[in-house]
């Protein structure tokens, strides 16, 4: 292929102001980890809550976080997006209506939308793992815990929760990658995050090549880095006898 690379078109003026094309790729970077951090807090501490609900004892408790996880799971992102951002804010009272729909910056409202779509759709997906870990775990830890007179809530918190983060931390991993890469969704309702200032910069350069080869390297390098410090954490984690630690 005869084709003329330029590297140096990220530090050419992109005619808007003082920016050159690389502030828009560390624009789009920032817009990514702040989707990224704020959706997984919520899909962490949601899929816990709803992973503890599908093994306690009450049918009824675990059957209402099974339903969640089977239309979360199975219902696409994308659609789920478009709810959750074109559909959801007309259902809200009218006072919320205005509030979201007029006194939010539409960057803002966009933000709010992905993060709250993305976190409650990974929510599902770590739920699955906070409940194979808690059934990972030998039957006599909870027996010996009831012996020790704790109470459902305490044994939870105390002796299971503990433990199966621990055997889980790898397909947490996981899926704390993909919602970086799932955030690129965000894109098609107008926030900047990497992908759309990556699409925008190869429009106004006509620099197509270098454009999606850097936003490549820079998904590579975070998610490399991300995986790297999950093993770190792994590995300080483990409880020895309980299981084999990552990357040995």
């Amino acid at each position: 292929m005869n084709y003329n690379w330029d590297w140096g078109v990220f530090f050419k003026s992109t005619g808007v102001g003082h920016e050159i094309y690389l502030d828009w790729f560390i624009t789009g970077l920032g817009w990514t980890i702040a989707i990224a951090i704020v959706a997984w807090m919520i899909a962490l501490l949601l899929g816990s809550v709803l992973g503890v609900m599908r093994t306690v004892p009450s049918r009824i408790v675990s059957s209402i976080a099974s339903l969640y996880v089977e239309v979360f799971r199975n219902v696409p992102l994308l659609v789920q997006l478009f709810i959750w951002y074109f559909l959801i804010p007309d259902l809200l009272p009218e006072h919320l209506q205005q509030w979201y729909k007029q006194d939010l910056n539409p960057t803002t409202s966009a933000y709010l939308s992905v993060v709250v779509c993305l976190g409650l759709f990974t929510a599902a997906r770590v739920c699955e793992q906070v409940r194979t870990g808690i059934q990972a775990l030998p039957p006599g830890q909870e027996s010996a815990a009831r012996a020790m007179g704790f109470k459902l809530p305490q044994i939870y918190w105390n002796v299971l929760l503990p433990q199966a983060y621990r055997v889980i931390i790898p397909p947490l991993t996981t899926e704390f990658l993909a919602v970086f890469k799932n955030s690129s969704v965000a894109s098609l309702i107008g926030l900047m995050e990497l992908l759309a200032q990556t699409k925008q910069t190869a429009e106004f350069s006509a620099s197509l090549f270098e454009a999606f080869t850097l936003a490549t390297l820079i998904y590579f390098v975070l998610n490399m880095g991300l995986m790297q410090l999950m093993r770190r954490i792994e590995k300080k984690v483990a409880v020895p006898g309980l299981i084999s630690i990552g990357g040995k």
